[in-house]
């Protein structure tokens, strides 16, 4: 069972929104004051570059507008303050049944957590997530731990505590993870085709999973090819993609270096 429409509406204005690590890299070099955008600071950079940036951008964007259209939301996570650090949004609808609205790890739609809930997922259900069947399953009143089941069996899996972390907390546990930049550049977005795959970008590599399995993708040689390939399945902006690109080589031959 979908989210509520109100939800859902919200969501899909951020169902082209890629998950990364490059946005976080070019704007340290800015050496800001603050290394956690504000929502209009993002919307500016989108508008202008078609940039988004890591979990906690887009989970404090989704959650601002939430708020703005009057829909009950709240920040969720753990590892808070490491360099496995996840955060997503709880959206509340008007049955107050709660949904994991999880842009970071590129859901292709919310799925219902509340146990109360007849729309609880107990069973594995496909449509939910980019190349795998998912899974809830109750910890308890306020855990879930949510199984990925891949088509070669291989299952994953991820815990969140229900309860909400608060406004101070998630801010500065997103400060902390904008600072965090490591060598190795990550980006992940879903494509839209025949279905809806997960497309990543790591350490310059890439893959796509679907129901079919994983597949990685012919290695690009140059930082221009990379940004290419990038611009293409994102529409970011070419020039910033060079930058940053270059940068994390830079950052790479460092460690290589010490």
């Amino acid at each position: 069972m979908q989210a509520s429409e109100n939800i859902l509406k919200i969501w899909n204005q951020f169902k082209h929104f890629p998950m990364e690590t490059l946005t976080k890299a070019w704007y340290a070099k800015q050496d800001p004051l603050k290394y956690q955008r504000s929502v209009e600071l993002m919307k500016e950079h989108y508008k202008q570059y078609k940039i988004t940036g890591n979990c906690f951008d887009l989970a404090i964007w989704l959650l601002d507008e939430f708020k703005r259209n009057n829909i009950e939301a709240y920040a969720i996570g753990h590892h808070l303050f490491t360099e496995d650090a996840h955060i997503a949004v709880i959206a509340v609808d008007e049955k107050k049944y709660k949904y994991l609205c999880d842009l970071g790890d590129q859901w292709i739609q919310p799925i219902c957590v509340d146990k109360n809930s007849p729309f609880s997922h107990l069973e594995e259900c496909i449509g939910f997530f980019p190349g795998a069947k998912i899974q809830v399953q109750h910890q308890g009143y306020d855990e879930i731990e949510i199984l990925y089941k891949r088509p070669n069996g291989k299952i994953s899996k991820q815990v969140f505590n229900l309860n909400a972390i608060d406004e101070k907390q998630l801010l500065e546990a997103a400060e902390f993870s904008q600072r965090l930049i490591k060598p190795y550049p990550l980006l992940e977005s879903r494509q839209y085709e025949n279905e809806i795959t997960h497309w990543e970008f790591y350490n310059f590599r890439s893959y796509s999973s679907s129901m079919n399995g994983l597949l990685e993708d012919a290695k690009q040689r140059t930082v221009a090819e990379w940004a290419t390939i990038i611009h293409e399945k994102t529409n970011y902006n070419f020039e910033i993609l060079l930058e940053v690109l270059s940068y994390y080589m830079e950052l790479q031959n460092l460690k290589l270096k010490s």
